[in-house]
C-alpha cells in the first residue's frame, strides 16, 4: 500500500514538473517610467493566466531595451510609433498615426519585431497650462495661441518650462521654435528634469511646461492641454512588439493580446499612472485592480 502511494506521488509530481515545463516562457521588458512599468505589469499577470511563465526585466534605457529587443534578450516589449519612427529608423517626416503604424510596422519587420494590434492611446509631447493661467487666458487653447500671448506679452516675464532632453535636442525644441516661430529665448525658457516641469506648472511657477499626453498629474494638478495645431510633435501609439521567432513558436499570442491592448486609451492611461504617481499605489496592486475591473475571457 505504502509502495503505490509512494509511486502514485511521484508520478503526481513528475506530472507537475511535465506541466510546469510546458509553460511557454515570455520575456517582457520595460522602461524605466510609470507607464511602462504598468503596461508590463498588467500584461505579465495577464498572461500568466492564460499559462505563461513570465519574466519582467524593468527600469531599462531606451537604446538598451531596443537591443535587447532585437539581439533576442526580450520578447516583447510595449512600443511607441514615434520612438520607433525617428529614434530606430531615423524616419523625419510628418506622418499621422495611422500612417506612423504602417511605417514602423514595415521597417521592424525586417528587424525580426512584430507590431501586433495596437491600443488607443498616445503618449506623445504637449504644450500645457497651470489652471490659474488657463483661467485667466481662456483664449489659449492651441500652441499658435499661446504664442500670439507670448509675443505681445514680450516684457513680461512669462516663463516656459521644458524637460532638459526636449530642450537640447534637433527635433525638440528647435523644431518647435522654427514650426511656430515662437518667441522663445533663454530668457523665458526653463530647463528642468521632466517631473519638475509639473511642479512648477502645480505652483504656478511658470506660464506654460512642456508635458506627456498620458501623464497622471495632468487630471491631478488640472492642467489644461493645448492643441499642437500645426502637428509638430510625433504620434506615440503604444503597442505590444513581439520578436517575429516567438510569434513564430506561439502564434496565439497576437490574437491573447489583442483585447489587452485595445483596453487602453489615454483617458485610461492617465488614470492608471496617476494611481501611481499621485496616489503612491503599487504598480502589482494597480495592475490587479485594473483586470479585475476588465475581465478578458
Amino acid at each position: 500500500m505504502k509502495t503505490s502511494s509512494l509511486l502514485l506521488g511521484c508520478v503526481l509530481l513528475c506530472a507537475g514538473f511535465a506541466q510546469a515545463a510546458e509553460k511557454p516562457l515570455i520575456r517582457i521588458g520595460a522602461r524605466v517610467f510609470t507607464e511602462q512599468t504598468l503596461l508590463a505589469e498588467i500584461t505579465s499577470q495577464y498572461l500568466r493566466t492564460k499559462g505563461y511563465e513570465v519574466q519582467v526585466t524593468g527600469g531599462l534605457g531606451s537604446n538598451l531595451a531596443r537591443s535587447a529587443h532585437e539581439s533576442g534578450q526580450l520578447d516583447m516589449l510595449w512600443e511607441y510609433t514615434g520612438v520607433s519612427l525617428v529614434a530606430y529608423n531615423h524616419v523625419t517626416e510628418k506622418l499621422d498615426s495611422e500612417q506612423s503604424y504602417t511605417r514602423v510596422k514595415e521597417l521592424d519587420a525586417k528587424k525580426g519585431l512584430v507590431w501586433l494590434t495596437p491600443s488607443k492611446f498616445s503618449n506623445t509631447y504637449a504644450l500645457a497650462l497651470p489652471k490659474k493661467v488657463a483661467d485667466q487666458y481662456p483664449q489659449i487653447n492651441t500652441i499658435s495661441e499661446l504664442n500670439t500671448v507670448l509675443r505681445k506679452e514680450a516684457e513680461t516675464n512669462n516663463l516656459v518650462a521644458l524637460d532638459t532632453e526636449f530642450a537640447n535636442r534637433s527635433d525638440g525644441l528647435d523644431g518647435m521654435v522654427q514650426l511656430y516661430d515662437m518667441n522663445l529665448t533663454r530668457k523665458n525658457i526653463r530647463q528642468m528634469d521632466a517631473g519638475l516641469v509639473y511642479t512648477a506648472l502645480r505652483n504656478g511657477q511658470v506660464f506654460a511646461g512642456l508635458v506627456y499626453t498620458t501623464d497622471g498629474r495632468l487630471n491631478a494638478f488640472q492642467l489644461k492641454l493645448l492643441e499642437d495645431d500645426k502637428h509638430y510633435f510625433p504620434d506615440y501609439t503604444a503597442a505590444p512588439v513581439v520578436r517575429q521567432a516567438y510569434l513564430d513558436a506561439h502564434p496565439q499570442l497576437a490574437a491573447q493580446l489583442k483585447p489587452l491592448a485595445e483596453l487602453f486609451d489615454d483617458n485610461t492611461m492617465r488614470e492608471l499612472n496617476a494611481r501611481v504617481d499621485v496616489e503612491h499605489q503599487s504598480p502589482s496592486a494597480v495592475a490587479a485592480d485594473f483586470l479585475h475591473q476588465h475581465p478578458i475571457n
